[in-house]
């Protein structure tokens, strides 16, 4: 399979944090960010595959910053890395003050996403070019990752964890 860079697997949505959205504090609820976020992370990950996709994980999420009522959300994600069957896919939180226009980073998530046939059997992906800077690094921090959840799973011995190993010797 011919590899593909992340910048075609690239999705971008835009919210508007409305009230339906908020808690009792007026900001978003973390919940209906994490729905944003897995639908424009399935939406990478079709892209990048163009086969029907299923979330496999949530791996990190990192709130840092409330998104409060009224306020404009952009979401915008890519494939990190490809494995055999696996794709991570890395988003990105933006909130924009509607009056200023100033945008600032939020929040962050890390999914993993699965490329199924009809049946529901996992299939191979294509594999990924990083060609930025940032690109290059989170591809590299995904096997890492990668093999950190495997060892925490009991599917992968710490001695095997190559990139793991490297980081400590």
């Amino acid at each position: 399979m011919k590899a593909k860079a992340p910048s075609e697997s690239l999705a971008v949505t835009t919210k508007v944090v409305l009230p339906n959205d908020t808690n009792m504090l007026d900001n978003l609820y973390g919940g209906n960010l994490l729905h944003w976020m897995d639908n424009v992370g399935a939406i990478s990950a079709h892209r990048h595959c163009k086969r029907v996709v299923v979330t496999a994980s949530v791996n990190h999420v990192e709130f840092r910053k409330s998104i409060e009522l009224g306020s404009i959300v952009t979401l915008e994600s890519k494939v990190t890395r490809a494995f055999n069957s696996s794709m991570e896919i890395y988003i990105d939180v933006f909130v924009e003050n509607p009056i200023t226009g100033k945008q600032v980073k939020s929040n962050e998530a890390i999914y993993t996403f699965v490329a199924v046939d009809q049946n529901g059997s996992a299939i191979a992906v294509p594999p990924i070019e990083p060609e930025t800077e940032l690109e290059k690094e989170r591809y590299d921090s995904a096997l890492r990752r990668k093999q950190l959840s495997l060892i925490l799973a009991g599917k992968m011995k710490p001695e095997e964890a190559s990139e793991l190993k490297a980081l400590f010797q």
